[in-house]
């Protein structure tokens, strides 16, 4: 599943694959977010952390589908 992270003043976005549940990402950010953590963790699946500031994320997007092919073929 796909995770993305905005970050404030950043033009860009963190994104991953992760191997956790969506529930479980949803409960890191619930946590981090409404707890005193100064930041955000979370793993890939492959096994590497990123962890991001609390007080820089402007969103996070959780299961994020897959991008639609680009053309103009039928399925």
């Amino acid at each position: 599943m796909e995770v993305r992270i905005g970050v404030r003043d950043v033009g860009r976005e963190v994104t991953f694959e992760s191997a956790q549940t969506p529930a479980a990402v949803r409960q890191s950010v619930t946590e981090a977010l409404s707890g005193d953590s100064a930041v955000l963790e979370l793993e890939d699946e492959k096994g590497q952390t990123i962890i991001v500031p609390t007080a820089t994320i402007a969103y996070v997007e959780i299961g994020v589908q897959e991008k639609g092919r680009v053309g103009f073929g039928t399925h």
